[in-house]
């Protein structure tokens, strides 16, 4: 440490001294940033990059942070010469804290720095700002100019200075006192007779001791503390009711009290302090695109005890000027420039803390630029497995897309935190095209052209499965609440819906369990901002059974019950230690359960308490490695009144700790429930004694309060941080077009045992993030040093199934996994079944190996350093990632007007689009039975049949193979999607969609379900069945339910429409839901199927080979309602069947 002082002090001279002697100032320069390592402002990189707008030999150097601070005030152990630079390294910083980022300037000899020769690039320098700081003090003052060329790259300089100042003495004193006499230093008005007296008490009633007593005056004066009884006494103040005083403990809001206005000699004042919370960020800056010239608002909000009362806004990681934004919330750009394009954040900042925004992007393009690439980028379908394309030589076509992202739309005037209407790039044209396949003709619609329009409106939606960690019983009619704010329920399996709202930054769910079976358990949920659902499993613990104390003597409390193994810690209660709510001392028996989650366990790392994150002083996220967790209940045993809890120490066994250098980084933490966010309550320290003789383990202690947070952490901060690069396909062919979005892709990170890369001692952290259209980067430790410190066990699922990773034995193929050798044999990649082809292989396991930075096959992914998290997530599909994949079923889904049901943003207006509004999807499915010892392939072709913009055209292609049933092998049944009647997009009226059902192969249609056929009589006009080997209806418009074979479900969410659809139609109820197939219960279509002869025709076949022939005429067998009327014979063309109308003329469809 002795170094550190010598250097912050040299910098303190350099500041002080830098304005003597000759010489002129270079500008200020910001090379580096503080992530990895630490900041480096060299010179020989800032002469590589500035050449000789700095010279070869400085003769003095002066830096400061980007928040205009001295380097040489900020505490840090920083370094720097003239002639080499400046720098600072994280790793020689206070645990939990990064080097700030550092901006520094050169003084160089006279005539040595390169001038402009064109003066007009700049306009002239504005006169220096007042200084900032009041008399007799040293401040900043600024001043600014403006790029004058026609292209502002040209201006390579700063457009902005600032310098040291020292505002003039104070004036004699002016303060008149209407009450007793002005103080020597003129800021405070004094009484000498009068006494103030005070008692200041803690949450809960106990008293506050240790308490600092400010009189607040120009500059704050510590007037007092309070003694052990929270008590204090203050002479020589004026009972004005003028005088403020600031009374301040560590870890509560400050309580600023009035001195009472009387005329007695002495008054008494009484106050409870409030648990202090760092500011928590409920609002950021939301990303928009303008033209040059427009004017934009970018927003921020924080909450927090007290309240943040400062915001400042940095731009491309630089500070704004806080003269000149005021500390505002609110950000306003008026006549914006091309220069003022980038990023954006805000820092909220109150006296418990900071806390920074997400960022957000600013697009800024000329006034005549086009805001979106009119070009479409590609985007490939696949097409059915009957057709191949020679032209291309695959199953695919491509139809291309337009990217969904923010572009500079038409604005009213204005000036809003959200934009009125928000504006997207979408598709404006699109082309129609025929893909011939074997024997008959497929339509589709090509995007040919992207602009710049209103976004489709979306609904963003979480489900879940709430369940025990240890057994999977499910959390029956539990609470979900967001803050204090019940939002939902679990039903009677454990599953919950709940829609997030739109201001959401961050979704912090707690979950409780009524009959107190399970720990209340809060979680960090990521969610899908652009709209859609997404799917989670919550894990639980149970909790532990209540033992009985006696609050009169110390009671030990075990952490940590593993066999064979010692506990993590344990819990010391002195006696006497137990309060009431109200302050009162309990003396009474304690009903205790005290439950612990043991990070040696790996079995218990999904069930982690929030996202195990914290906010230091600088106001950045960091990560937390956790030690156990642990959740305490203390209750009355006669009336189950919550008791609290004083002076409780935690003894932590330090051989728990594997990792030496976490020793004396050590610290208890405590969860808020309201922002899911961790916050320090104590250090731990080395015991000092041995706590009895034959005790040979080396203890640290913590001490804490147990008040109104119940929830606790043993944990270290942790910054050897990286990201691994993930996606996840719809199949083994990995092509970038079929990424799925919305998987929740999760990551524990372990601590392997010496030696070995399997097999760990402990899981550290849980983790879980969403894959988007570019995939997806999840954060996970690592270490540049030794390979193998962290290993990453990564999996994924989507709506509640698991998705197969790529295999690594017995085949190890690296461009299956997508990364290449040598680097993927240092990240040691094995999938869960590598050993055992007997597990699920449904995940992998990898050595957390940091990217080495001048290493080129590491320097691509799949892993990367922290402070290159905007390279993770841009990367190209070429790029090294990790891979999931869905295991490839016996499905085909093919729409005329192309949409990926994972991105409902990119929905577009058509008559032909499948679902016809993009916040409500109706999903239905059609139960087919199949009578033959074979699965059968069943397909769905779905064509206008009503609406005269639709008839006879093409909605989509639904395939689908049957599954057999378990009990009966010669039966087998498929639920088999169709497109539902109803409105189409414009809302005008409705479309009865022409469904026909086509099973493959040797088929006859056996029967019909008489109430779905007397529906359709019912409800006009009746489609003609000619053909038995397949059958052709009007899709009802009622939502029909299992006994007519109809599955119909309407959600905000395409996948889980679908989802819970198909759970339905396999279980054959309309309430239930099963993954196993009941191919007899809730049938519409019963088809006898028999294996084809060789070389006979299949229906498929038949249909290629003779589309336009007429079918021979045949009756629906089965059970007939008497009032059917015989269909007369008539023939199909484009594919469109014959309707009839019971009991009357036929008469031509009219809308």
């Amino acid at each position: 440490m002795a170094g550190a002082k010598a250097c912050t002090f040299f910098f303190l001279v350099l500041e002080i001294t830098s304005a003597l002697g000759p010489g002129e100032w270079t500008i200020w320069f910001n090379i580096d940033h503080p992530g990895g390592q630490g900041d480096y402002e060299r010179l020989d990189a800032i002469q590589f990059y500035y050449g000789d707008r700095v010279c070869a030999r400085p003769l003095r150097l002066e830096a400061r942070t980007t928040n205009w601070k001295p380097a040489g005030s900020t505490g840090q152990v920083v370094h720097g010469s003239p002639l080499e630079g400046f720098w600072c390294l994280n790793r020689e910083q206070r645990p939990g804290q990064n080097c700030s980022n550092y901006t520094v300037r050169f003084l160089c000899p006279p005539g040595s720095l390169r001038r402009d020769t064109e003066h007009s690039l700049w306009s002239p320098w504005s006169p220096w700002s007042k200084c900032s700081a009041a008399c007799g003090h040293p401040g900043v003052q600024t001043r600014t100019r403006t790029c004058l060329a026609e292209s502002v790259s040209l201006c390579s300089e700063a457009t902005e200075e600032g310098r040291h100042c020292m505002e003039q003495a104070c004036s004699a004193c002016d303060l008149t006192c209407p009450m007793g006499k002005a103080n020597a230093e003129c800021d405070a008005c004094m009484c000498q007779d009068f006494v103030l007296y005070g008692a200041v008490s803690l949450p809960g009633g106990a008293p506050a001791s240790g308490a600092a007593v400010y009189l607040l005056s120009k500059t704050p004066k510590l007037l007092t503390q309070t003694d052990s009884s929270g008590r204090f006494r203050v002479p020589g103040l004026c009972p004005d009711g003028k005088s403020i005083l600031k009374i301040t403990k560590t870890k509560f809001v400050p309580i600023h009290l009035t001195v009472p206005k009387t005329r007695l000699k002495a008054a008494t004042i009484r106050a409870e302090f409030v648990r202090a919370e760092t500011p928590y960020i409920v609002m950021s800056p939301e990303t928009k695109a303008r033209r040059a010239g427009q004017s934009v608002s970018l927003c921020c909000k924080a909450t927090g005890k007290p309240k943040p009362d400062k915001y400042f806004w940095y731009h491309n990681n630089t500070l704004l000027d806080p003269s000149l934004y005021k500390h505002d919330s609110k950000l306003v750009l008026r006549n914006l420039r091309r220069d003022q394009a980038g990023e954006y954040f805000c820092k909220a900042q109150s006296d418990a803390g900071a806390a920074k925004s997400r960022i957000a992007q600013l697009t800024v393009i000329a006034s005549d630029e086009i805001p979106c690439n009119p070009n479409p980028e590609s985007y490939l379908i696949r097409l059915p497995h009957d057709c191949f394309q020679n032209a291309t030589n695959s199953f695919y076509y491509d139809v291309g897309r337009c990217p969904v992202k923010t572009c500079a739309g038409k604005q009213d005037n204005g000036i809003r935190c959200r934009d009125a209407v928000e504006h997207c790039c979408g598709i404006s044209k699109t082309e129609d095209r025929e893909i011939q396949c074997s024997g008959y003709t497929l339509p589709t619609k090509v995007a040919t052209e992207c602009s710049c329009q209103r976004c489709t409106e979306t609904r963003r939606i979480v489900r879940g499965r709430v369940s025990a960690a240890d057994n999977g019983e499910p959390l029956r009619f539990g609470h979900v609440y967001m803050g204090n704010t019940r939002v939902s329920m679990t039903g009677y399996k454990g599953t919950f819906t709940l829609h997030v709202p739109q201001d959401t930054e961050r979704l912090v769910l707690t979950f409780v369990d009524r009959m107190q079976k399970f720990v209340n358990t809060t979680k960090v949920l990521p969610f899908n901002k652009k709209g859609s659902a997404v799917f989670h499993e919550i894990k639980m613990l149970r909790r532990k059974e209540p033992i009985t104390l006696e609050a009169t003597e110390t009671n030990i409390i075990p952490l940590g019950d593993m066999a064979g193994e010692d506990p993590v810690a344990e819990l010391e209660i002195p006696s006497k230690s137990f309060y009431r709510q109200n302050g009162e001392p309990y003396m009474g028996k304690v009903k205790a359960s005290v439950t612990f989650l043991d990070p040696r366990n790996i079995s218990t790392a999904t069930a982690a308490q929030s996202d195990l994150n914290f906010i230091n002083d600088e106001g950045d996220t960091f990560p937390l490695r956790t030690y156990g967790m642990f959740s305490v209940d203390f209750r009355d045993e006669a009336t189950s009144e919550s008791l609290n809890v004083g002076k409780v120490k935690v003894h932590l066994d330090s051989t728990q700790v594997k990792m030496p250098e976490h020793v004396p980084m050590m610290k208890l933490w405590s969860l808020n429930p309201d922002t899911g966010l961790w916050e320090e309550e104590g250090d731990f320290k080395p015991e000092s004694q041995r706590r009895n003789r034959r005790e040979d383990r080396t203890f640290l202690v913590g001490n804490m309060e147990i008040r109104e947070r119940r929830l606790f952490n043993l944990d270290v901060p942790e910054s050897r941080r990286c990201f691994i690069k993930v996606r996840a396909y719809r199949s083994e062919r990995f092509l970038p077009s079929e990424q799925i979005q919305g998987v929740v892709v999760s990551v524990i990170n372990l601590e392997p045992r010496t030696g070995f890369s399997s097999n760990p001692r402990a899981w550290g952290r849980f983790d879980s993030v969403l894959t988007g259209p570019n995939g997806a980067c999840l954060p996970a430790f690592c270490d540049d040093q030794s390979p193998d410190a962290y290993s990453a066990y990564v999996l994924a699922s989507l709506a509640g199934e698991e998705l197969e990773a790529v295999e690594s034995s017995p085949k190890f193929n690296p461009n299956a996994i997508g990364v290449p050798q040598p680097y993927l044999n240092k990240l040691k990649y094995r999938r869960t079944d590598h050993e055992d082809p007997r597990v699920k292989k449904t995940a992998f396991q990898i050595s957390m190996a940091k990217p080495r930075p001048n290493s080129p096959e590491e320097g691509n992914g799949p892993i990367y350093a922290f402070e290159n998290l905007r390279e993770c997530e841009d990367a190209p599909p070429s790029a090294a990632h990790f891979r999931f994949y869905q295991i490839e079923g016996d499905r085909y889904d093919y729409n005329t007007v192309p949409f990926n049901d994972d991105d409902p943003m990119g929905w577009t207006e058509d008559y032909l689009a499948w679902w016809p509004k993009p916040m409500e999807f109706r999903a239905c499915y059609i139960k087919v039975k199949i009578v033959g010892p074979l699965e059968i392939n069943v397909r769905s072709r779905n064509m206008g049949g009503t609406h005269r913009r639709t008839v006879g055209k093409l909605y989509g292609i639904r395939d689908v193979k049957s599954t057999r049933d378990r009990d009966q092998p010669n039966i087998s049944s498929a639920c088999l999607e169709f497109k539902c009647s109803g409105m189409l997009y414009d809302q005008d009226r409705v479309d009865r969609t022409l469904v026909k059902v086509i099973p493959q192969g040797s088929c006859q249609r056996a029967s019909v379900n008489s109430m779905l056929h007397e529906y359709l009589v019912n409800h006009l006009p009746l489609a003609v069945n000619n053909n038995t080997s397949e059958y052709t209806m009007l899709a009802p418009l009622d939502p029909l339910g299992h006994n007519y074979g109809i599955y119909t479900v309407t959600d905000q969410d395409p996948r889980t429409a679908k989802e819970i659809a198909l759970g339905r139609c396999f279980d054959g109820t309309s309430d239930g839901s099963s993954r196993v197939m009941k191919a007899n219960v809730g049938v519409a279509l019963t088809f006898n199927c028999v294996e084809r002869q060789v070389g006979r025709q299949s229906a498929f076949q038949y249909l290629q080979n003779t589309p336009a022939q007429p079918s021979p005429a045949s009756t629906v067998r089965g059970r007939v309602p008497s009032r059917r009327q015989r269909a007369s014979q008539g023939s199909q063309r484009g594919g469109v069947a014959s309707l009839r109308f019971p009991g009357a003329a036929q008469q031509p469809l009219s809308d």
